[in-house]
């Protein structure tokens, strides 16, 4: 009997964005500069594991089969504790990544369907907002995590 192997190539090209905008905020100058139409998706992406929970923007370019998706890389939870004695009483935070090994980025766009030729564009496009730091090209392959963005 013969073994099949299947090998799943990543279908998709990353964009790490540093900003410190809202994500809504960050959606809409990309959608004025880029000339995109970023939505809010109807849901957060989260996982079973985790109640950590990333906004989502979703843009679908019908014309040129080219899905866009800007992703929240850091989940903020507040924990409230209900005694107030001691050192350590009180609320406090915890802080969750959808990719842990990229823990200073702030925002992905994941892009499904676009050449790597076309993505050096959009980057030059992002980095030309004023609202955003920086932003680059990050290959997929070296992510440990890159299960997460499976969606």
């Amino acid at each position: 009997m013969q073994l099949l192997t299947f090998d799943l190539e990543d279908d998709y090209l990353l964009i790490g964005i540093h900003s410190t905008e809202e994500d809504y905020r960050l959606a809409f100058l990309i959608n004025k500069h880029l000339k995109t139409k970023f939505i809010r998706y109807k849901s957060n992406l989260d996982f079973k594991d985790s109640n950590a929970e990333f906004p989502l923007f979703e843009y679908r370019d019908e014309n040129n089969f080219i899905n866009y998706y800007l992703i929240n890389n850091k989940h903020l939870q507040v924990v409230n504790k209900q005694y107030k004695e001691g050192l350590f009483g009180g609320n406090y935070s915890t802080t969750s990544y959808l990719l842990p090994e990229k823990k200073k980025v702030d925002f992905f766009l994941k892009i499904e369907g676009c050449t790597q030729s076309s993505i050096l564009k959009i980057v030059e496009k992002l980095n030309n907002i004023n609202q955003i730091i920086t932003s680059y090209s990050i290959e997929t392959n070296t992510l440990k995590s890159k299960n997460n963005l499976i969606f």
